[in-house]
């Protein structure tokens, strides 16, 4: 006979090591076995509750499933609810064994006795599948009017199952639904509200319905609001704040996008929020969701306001919990009303130096949301004392957002140099790479402010070597400005006066000197130093360029190329008459819009390129968000990317270089890790639409590009078929033609791969290649595997347009990759077309 489950709970947690534990278990379960095989009455919800305790320590009791449905049938109810147990954690819908049980359940919701009808209605409340969901649907419908309110609210939660799973019978339901609300037992509304919510989820056309019970649900919110004392519903001097969230969370749901319906609740919502006390959780509870129903429907601008009030004071309590969810709840409000969120900013901004990592986290995400040009100084000034304190895990994004509200509300360009500078110094290394060259944009941009920012990057520099970004906008700055740090302050204007710094050409040498042997100088910073050397030869006075020659020649013999070849360029500069012209003071910098383009793919990536053929030539979103107008945009960018110079055309019809060697020029010998200067298409990308591909390409490429329908465009001239690839069995041969007799630059080519080995190819794909002068469009293959033995082909079409027709031949390089008896293979073949085509 087996132990009992309070000595198998013993033995268990007596078990030393997994192993014992397992043979423990084990060995009840044996026990188990043998009492179910004996049809042990007496030890039977003995045996199930222990399987309970065994499933829940994970071991599988798939055995025991049946003994639950014989325990059900039992007539005593301390089995039934052992049975029922059991059947909810032991079974789940998808078993097959549950369906014998359905009977039994729906004899159970007729018994008298209301404790078998609730757990029985608790059981199909939680495994009850979509067709067990249709039989006893009528069932609790009718337990919906049941006398009894603990069948009513039982028989509510059971029918959110039942409607879930089968949503067509909530018709059925709707009348029931509506009678709930007028119960006065306080979890029987509770009850109706979570269904009424949940059949607002599952079809948002009810809505429109539970609109008319607004004006009641605000009644029963107004009696729970002002009531006096109920000992049955009291909960720290509240009453019934569970009922009172679920009908602000319900109100929420009605009112939404609704301003007749929201004009209904709005007093109540207000006197929500005046009476409700806060000094407690039960309190902030119901003041959270008032809040959240207020932002959330067509309220009035002054509830607004005492609802951000509300978060406002959330923010002063001592648990952390209600303080995150405020923050978290203003960001979400902040661009509904600024102004009332701006008054709480000093709490927000002292919610940075709380210990909690994830208040500083929504902390500083607000923060980044109130900036504005009126409070920049504060704010930033706040931001950057806590980046002194961060973690590295927040600098990355803090110094990001700095550098934006910096550039987007600075006051004046002085305090904006200041400040990224001060970004810099403190967290240089974390500075995103666009802010040193926007930096350098603004300084050279504004040259009253040269001086000025000279000194203050000679002085950071000086303190700290170890911050790179600002370490080589320092250099920059000083190869191009060096003669306004080292010259005499006292002669400039006083607005160009800067920090009035004094300094030798020989200590801003040894700086360089200094950065050039710092063990924390990267290789790009020493390029940088060595470009800010030469051009101050031509800044600085005649007795210090022995010096800056002697530390440039140091890098001839550099292991880094390119060092090594920056200091023989610019040694040799010291030899030209023209170095002065040469190193003369650049420009003011452009600062150019980013490039709707993106990066060319490495061939072999499927990444769209412009010489693609599925169109993409932005980003997909920037894709989908232009317009047909924006299509002769990209088509320059298209011609300017894909032709070639005008220089390098005249020097390849001058040097009379054949086709062959064009194409070796063009090619090379293998495909490089970097982008070819040629279109490429990847034909594996069949997970691009057709249609999309063909109306991208259209404004582009002509009649290049078809639609799905004429794929199978009959050709109007002869075809040529040549043979392409054979090997490792694989034959690939070009069938080409012209589609259309008005368009002779555009050429099809239908390659057919046939198989010739005992075993199928699999995994076939294929990219093309071609020179800048051709567009191309690889469209998807008819298949990825080629059958043996020749016993079938897959076929894939090019469609080509070349842009000097009669000039140039088409030359088309192919990428095969395949898989043939476990093995990858990749090859590479060229093939030059005919000069007709």
């Amino acid at each position: 006979m087996s132990m009992k489950l309070r000595d198998l709970i013993k033995t268990v947690r007596s078990c030393k090591t997994a192993a014992e534990e397992r043979a423990q278990i084990a060995k009840e379960c044996a026990a188990i076995r043998t009492a179910i095989k004996e049809e042990d009455v007496e030890a039977r919800q003995r045996n199930v509750a222990k399987l309970l305790y065994i499933h829940m320590l994970g071991y599988p009791t798939q055995f025991g499933q049946m003994e639950c449905l014989k325990l059900i049938v039992s007539p005593s109810y301390s089995d039934k609810r052992i049975g029922y147990l059991g059947l909810m954690l032991l079974l789940d819908e998808k078993q097959e064994v549950l369906l014998l049980g359905t009977n039994c359940m729906r004899n159970d919701l007729l018994s008298p006795n209301q404790f078998v009808v609730g757990i029985s209605l608790c059981a199909l409340g939680n495994v009850c599948s979509q067709a067990m969901a249709r039989d006893i649907a009528p069932d609790v419908e009718k337990l919906l009017t049941n006398t009894n309110p603990y069948i009513r609210k039982k028989a509510a939660l059971c029918a959110i199952r039942i409607l879930k799973k089968v949503p067509d019978l909530i018709e059925n339901y709707m009348p029931k639904i509506k009678a709930l609300l007028s119960e006065r037992n306080h979890g029987v509304i509770l009850t109706a509200l979570t269904l009424i919510i949940e059949i607002c989820e599952i079809d948002p056309t009810q809505i429109e319905q539970f609109k008319k019970i607004v004006p009641q649900l605000v009644r029963i919110l107004k009696t729970l609001v002002h009531s006096g004392y109920l000992p049955e519903h009291d909960v720290s001097g509240i009453t019934d704040p569970f009922l009172q969230v679920k009908i602000l969370r319900l109100l929420r749901i009605l009112g939404e996008h609704d301003p007749e319906t929201s004009d209904i609740m709005n007093d109540m919502l207000a006197q929500v929020a005046t009476n409700t006390e806060g000094s407690k959780n039960v309190g902030n509870a119901i003041l959270y969701e008032c809040v959240q129903t207020i932002m959330s429907i067509e309220s009035e601008r002054g509830l607004k306001v005492m609802a951000i009030n509300i978060l406002g004071r959330f923010l002063l309590n001592r648990d952390n919990n209600i303080r995150y969810v405020a923050l978290n709840t203003l960001s979400k409000v902040v661009n509904t009303d600024i102004q009332a969120v701006q008054r709480h900013r000093n709490t927000i901004v002292d919610c940075l130096k709380d210990p909690d990592v994830s208040i500083r986290c929504r902390a500083l995400d607000l923060i980044y949301s109130l900036v504005n040009e009126s409070n920049i100084r504060v704010l930033v000034r706040e931001l950057l004392n806590f980046l002194l304190i961060s973690d590295s895990q927040f600098k990355p994004e803090l110094v990001a957002k700095l550098c934006i509200v910096t550039e987007r509300y600075a006051p004046n360009k002085r305090w904006q140099v200041d400040t990224i500078l001060r970004v810099m110094s403190i967290a240089g290394n974390f500075i995103p790479d666009e802010v040193p060259s926007n930096l350098v944009q603004l300084i050279c941009s504004t040259p009253e402010l040269s001086s000025y920012a000279v000194q203050k990057l000679y002085l950071s520099v000086q303190s700290d070597l170890t911050q790179q970004p600002l370490t080589q906008v320092a250099l920059w700055c000083v190869g191009e400005y060096g003669d306004l740090l080292v010259a005499d302050k006292s002669q400039l204007p006083k607005e160009e006066e800067g920090l009035a710094l004094n300094v030798n050409e020989g200590q801003v040498v040894d700086l360089i000197e200094a950065i050039l042997k710092n063990s924390s100088t990267n290789q790009t910073t020493r390029q940088y130093a060595l470009t800010a050397l030469i051009k101050l030869s031509s800044r600085f006075s005649q007795s210090i360029l022995g010096r800056i020659k002697s530390m440039i020649d140091q890098f001839k013999i550099h292991i880094n190329l390119e060092l090594q070849q920056r200091a023989c360029e610019y040694s040799s500069l010291f030899a030209m008459d023209l170095k002065t012209s040469v190193l003369d003071r650049m420009p003011a910098v452009e600062k150019t819009e980013e490039s709707p383009m993106p990066p060319k793919p490495t061939y072999g990536t499927n990444t769209p390129s412009p010489s693609q053929g599925n169109g993409n030539v932005g980003t997909p979103n920037q894709h989908n968000n232009n317009s047909a107008n924006n299509n002769s945009k990209f088509g320059s960018l298209l011609e300017d990317l894909n032709s070639p110079a005008p220089q390098q055309q005249q020097q390849q019809q001058q040097s009379g270089t054949s086709n062959m060697s064009l194409l070796e020029d063009i090619f090379g010998p293998a495909p490089t890790a970097q982008s070819p200067p040629f279109g490429s298409s990847n034909g594996n990308n069949r997970q691009q639409q057709p249609q999309q591909s063909a109306s991208s390409l259209l404004g582009l490429m002509g009649d290049l590009t078809v639609s799905p329908q004429q794929q199978a465009l009959q050709p109007q001239t002869q075809p040529f078929s040549c043979p392409a690839y054979n090997k490792h069995g694989l034959n690939i041969n070009y069938e080409c033609s012209k589609p259309q007799a008005e368009q002779p630059q555009m050429t099809l080519i239908v390659m057919q791969v046939s198989n010739s080995n005992s075993s199928p190819v699999t995994n076939l794909s294929v990219k093309a290649a071609v020179p800048p002068y051709l567009k191309i469009q690889l469209l998807p293959p008819s298949g990825t595997t080629v059958p043996p033995n020749d016993s079938g082909e897959v076929t894939q079409s090019v469609k080509i347009l070349n842009t000097v027709h009669g000039q140039k031949p088409v030359l088309l390089r192919l990428k095969l990759d395949f898989t043939l008896n476990g093995q990858t293979i990749s090859e590479i073949t060229d093939t030059p077309l005919p000069s007709q085509f």
